[in-house]
């Protein structure tokens, strides 16, 4: 393996860029050699902390610059020209969740990459979280017994009556696309493929276009049941953003720690110390550089990515059909946004 530093470029540099900026600081394997937004400030402010050169689009950089691979950090909209534009040029594209706003944007962005023999592939920190990572090992063990339920919240008050995510013509969606992307993703990765999901909206208590609170409900290939609180306009008061239960035991991942306990068992155990984004992007970005050297497969892949957007897709047309919906036999054409 070579022990220089990837070459790497962040594009878009808004909130979720500079949890990535902090993740640089800690790799060993990346290095950020270029930073694009529209913005040429925003661009010139971050590039500034890491000594590297700011662009204000992707085609001048790409001039300037050699670069090995790249970090989407721009609105959903966005991706599929930007992820396009980097894979003609043969640069790895690890791109900000939700990929792509539907299944035909996401199909034509694998392709493309594969066209080019680039990685792509779709952030999802929540894979490399340390006690996700250990609650999804108890899991495969059997120690929990057979799984039965997961329960998943994520919930907060976020004003977004002014941020694009809540922008239906730049996000695609409301809380589902946005936080309901990491949901599906959760529910794949510790309980395997979705089979079935039923969407259920709630008040739009911040009147917005897109819907602001929503409840999943999902079943899996293996029949184990899941549901997902989502909501941009409350908090519900629980330390764990991930319940598991089994037949003979439960694990709970929390923001502050996370443990586990079997019935047999009188006390919980403890094992880690809850969620870390520094430490979870780091290893994200490290995981990618890793498959991009030959010497590790991703943990997340285009075909995770792929499903996720299928999942979220099917929730929308739950919605609108208010009833179960079957992933991959879906009904008509499928819009992303709820109205």
């Amino acid at each position: 393996m070579n022990q220089h530093p990837l070459r790497f470029a962040i594009i878009g540099a808004g909130g979720i860029a500079q949890t990535h900026l902090q993740a640089f600081a800690t790799s060993t394997l990346a290095k950020l050699v270029a930073v694009v937004d529209v913005r040429r400030e925003a661009a010139e402010a971050m590039a500034a902390a890491q000594h590297c050169e700011a662009f204000q689009d992707v085609a001048s950089m790409l001039v300037s610059q050699k670069i090995d691979a790249a970090i989407v950090c721009t609105p959903p909209t966005t991706h599929p020209d930007l992820c396009g534009q980097l894979a003609e040029a043969g640069v790895h594209v690890l791109c900000e969740k939700p990929i792509a706003v539907g299944r035909v944007a996401t199909v034509a962005m694998i392709e493309k990459a594969a066209k080019h023999q680039t990685i792509l592939t779709m952030a999802s920190k929540f894979r490399y979280v340390s006690d996700m990572v250990f609650a999804k090992q108890l899991i495969v063990s059997g120690v929990l017994g057979e799984i039965a339920l997961l329960e998943n919240t994520f919930t907060g008050h976020v004003d977004m009556r002014r941020r694009w995510n809540s922008n239906p013509e730049i996000s695609g969606g409301g809380v589902i696309m946005d936080n309901g992307t990491h949901s599906v993703d959760i529910v794949r990765y510790l309980l395997g493929p979705i089979q079935s999901i039923q969407a259920i909206e709630g008040k739009r208590i911040q009147d917005l276009v897109v819907e602001d609170t929503a409840r999943i409900h999902a079943k899996t290939t293996d029949g184990v049941l899941a549901a997902m609180d989502l909501s941009w306009s409350f908090h519900k008061q629980t330390p764990w953003y991930v319940s598991v239960y089994g037949t003979n035991g439960t694990v709970l991942v929390g923001w502050g720690e996370s443990k586990y306990r079997r019935d047999s068992d009188k006390d919980w155990i403890v094992f880690g110390k809850g969620y870390n984004k520094v430490q979870a992007f780091t290893d994200q970005i490290d995981n990618f550089s890793r498959t991009i050297r030959g010497i590790e497969p991703l943990l997340i892949t285009s075909e995770d990515a792929m499903a996720s957007v299928e999942a979220v897709e099917a929730a929308y047309d739950s919605l609108r059909r208010d009833d179960w919906v079957t992933i991959g036999n879906k009904s008509g054409p499928s819009l992303a946004v709820a109205s």
